[in-house]
């Protein structure tokens, strides 16, 4: 792996990590609601680690994980076409987790699959990034009359919405090393 290549990669555990660590605080403060991102950020920080650091088994014990991760989000689709976002997220990580315990190296995953799941999360990343850039774009009159920032819901729904946009990027990125 190049040096890039390493950076890179611990750029992207760290944006994980923080995105899930930020979700893991809402869960504190919400009772609940950012449950499903602080798991994944967190094991999306786990599987961004570079190959080279992590062993077979961790990739293995990730994908039992992302398994029973999307079998929860099957569960709350009863509550609601949310979760199904969540439950395409679980079904990625699994398939990658799966992918790198099986001892494939890059390349190796089902083109197909890997395809559509590129596509899948390429439209998240460009819907979540106009949909945030439309959400902070100066329409609040407090904060276009004050000229500061958002008052406190609307700025963490905003800060929500980029932790959501900063995993959907790094599934991107992790599936195009695959």
């Amino acid at each position: 792996m190049s040096a890039s290549a390493a950076v890179s990669s611990w750029l992207l555990v760290l944006l994980c990590a923080v995105s899930g660590a930020y979700c893991l605080g809402q869960v504190r403060r919400s009772g609940g609601g950012a449950a499903g991102e602080a798991v994944m950020g967190f094991g999306m920080a786990l599987m961004a680690v570079p190959v080279g650091v992590r062993d077979g088994w961790q990739a293995l014990a990730l994908g039992t994980v992302f398994c029973a991760a999307a079998l929860h989000a099957v569960w709350m689709l009863r509550g609601g076409v949310h979760h199904a976002h969540h439950l395409v997220g679980s079904l990625a990580m699994a398939y990658m987790a799966l992918t790198a315990a099986a001892g494939y190296g890059h390349g190796a995953g089902l083109p197909l699959v890997t395809g559509a799941l590129l596509l899948y999360f390429a439209g998240y990343v460009l819907l979540g990034g106009a949909r945030l850039v439309t959400a902070g774009g100066g329409a609040h009159p407090v904060a276009t009359a004050a000229g500061g920032p958002l008052p406190g819901p609307r700025r963490t729904a905003e800060l929500t919405r980029a932790c959501r946009l900063a995993m959907g990027m790094g599934m991107l990125a992790m599936l195009l090393t695959m």
